[in-house]
């Protein structure tokens, strides 16, 4: 059998054997059979057969015409659901944001100054590659779009200027840089809400199973008194466990400094798209002070992107990577909402509450940010770990944690996505970007993925001890 048809039966093969299984006490035929798709979906999502949007769209469309959810009226308005999503749209206008960063060239100007002016060694290279994520990481969700498409172009050719190319000399170099810019693009992302965009799918499931509304503030509240102190951690701890061995790089500045004058003096549109950043992310973190919600501000400060001409109208419109996020995200949450709706998720948490209820409270806490974070090692996307396990989780939570205690643990149990993407070569979006640059083996990438994961997962864990 074909790798391919491999992939297309396999979810439809996990849909039959779990349709016609009888469904557990205490579920009803439809829910059981909700969840036999629901499944099906997750498969899918892992081995993509087709483009994840698409698994995501058919596994709606499928459950409307089946009618698991009601009749055909509350078919079709639960099938759309997620397309009048606020935190869906808040991803779409972010997605915009990082084009306007490419398309001025703000993102390539400012990764080429931290070179120049932090690049004298190789430690800080490290640290101007890390910076340069830390920049734009709170405009820009993908961190696919930010590591692998705005800090690789530029940081791939540092170590080229000093002969260490994946053939030759890999450890001269580039193996280092590309360690530390996987390793702190993980770190951004937990640190911000918008840095990730599973994180804000996250939030709205959150939302949806207990309510809480987590906004950009009281994530930041808990997330960055963690991941700064990775963040500023991360490129020195890379430094010792895995050296490089130039450790001066007189050359890297002259090279950014030339780069730089190719570019040119700052041009306007450049200096109106960073202030556009700046307002957006003060309205995320200020706005609902003044009853400005975070995804009007996004979107409205999109809409002066475009009257600026600093993206234009035909750069929204044809931008597939974010209108295809826009339909898997707004099917995803549907099928997310339709866990609760069916009864699937009060199943889970009074079948849990019996066999939990024993454990104390801060066993409880622990076991679940561990075995949240370690089952992401049978994932290749965030997006299906948090489809997939988000739900489940919140719902023992919700049966066996205080109301004081569930915000917080909401925080950090969404909080982790970011992180948990530096265990494996496929466990986020651009590391097979820089896996595949071949400046690092399979098995030394494991291992590092081990000893930087289990660093990350013990902030994690200490957050619970300081927030819960």
């Amino acid at each position: 059998m074909s790798n391919i048809s491999y992939k297309v039966v396999l979810p439809i093969l996990v849909l039959v054997v779990f349709w016609f299984i009888p469904g557990p006490a205490g579920l009803s035929v439809e829910a059981w059979h909700f969840l036999a798709v629901f499944f099906a979906v997750v498969v899918g999502l892992i081995v993509e057969p087709v483009p994840a949007a698409l698994v995501g769209f058919a596994g709606i469309s499928l459950v409307a015409v089946l009618g698991l959810v009601g009749n055909a009226k509350a078919s079709i308005s639960w099938a759309l659901s997620g397309f009048s999503n606020t935190v869906i749209w808040l991803i779409f206008a972010a997605f915009m944001f990082a084009l306007g960063y490419k398309k001025t060239g703000l993102g390539k100007r400012i990764s080429l100054i931290m070179i120049k002016y932090m690049g004298k060694s190789s430690l800080g290279l490290g640290y101007a590659v890390a910076f340069s994520d830390l920049i734009l990481a709170p405009f820009m969700p993908s961190n696919t779009a930010r590591s692998a498409g705005t800090i690789y172009p530029v940081a791939s050719n540092i170590p080229l200027i000093f002969g260490s190319t994946p053939e030759n000399e890999p450890r001269k170099l580039g193996a280092y840089i590309s360690w530390v810019a996987i390793a702190t693009t993980c770190v951004t992302s937990s640190m911000f809400l918008t840095a990730l965009a599973p994180n804000l799918l996250a939030v709205d499931l959150i939302n949806q199973g207990t309510g809480n509304l987590i906004t950009w503030s009281a994530w930041a509240s808990i997330m960055l008194p963690l991941m700064i102190p990775l963040f500023l951690l991360t490129p020195w701890l890379v430094y010792v466990v895995y050296p490089p061995t130039q450790k001066t790089s007189p050359e890297a500045p002259a090279w950014a400094a030339e780069e730089l004058k190719k570019l040119g003096a700052i041009t306007a549109k450049e200096i109106l798209m960073a202030s556009l950043a700046v307002i957006a992310l003060l309205l995320w973190i200020f706005g609902s002070k003044f009853g400005i919600h975070s995804t009007t501000a996004a979107i409205s400060v999109v809409s002066i992107m475009v009257l600026a001409n600093v993206i234009t109208w035909d750069d929204v419109i044809s931008n597939k990577a974010a209108f295809n996020v826009l339909i898997w995200f707004a099917s995803l949450v549907a099928m997310a909402a339709g866990l609760k709706k069916v009864g699937v998720l009060t199943w889970i948490g009074n079948s849990a509450e019996t066999h939990l209820a024993t454990m104390s409270p801060t066993m409880l806490i622990l076991s679940m940010l561990v075995l949240f974070f370690l089952l992401h090692y049978f994932f290749a996307s965030t997006t299906a770990h948090t489809t997939a396990l988000m739900p489940i989780f919140i719902a023992i939570a919700m049966k066996l944690m205080t109301p004081e205690q569930l915000v917080p643990f909401s925080i950090l149990l969404a909080g982790s996505l970011g992180v948990m993407g530096i265990i494996t070569p496929y466990a986020t979006g651009p590391s097979p970007m820089w896996y595949g640059a071949g400046y690092i083996t399979q098995a030394r990438w494991w291992g590092l993925g081990a000893i930087f994961g289990a660093l990350y997962l013990v902030a994690i864990i200490l957050g619970s001890f300081i927030f819960i």
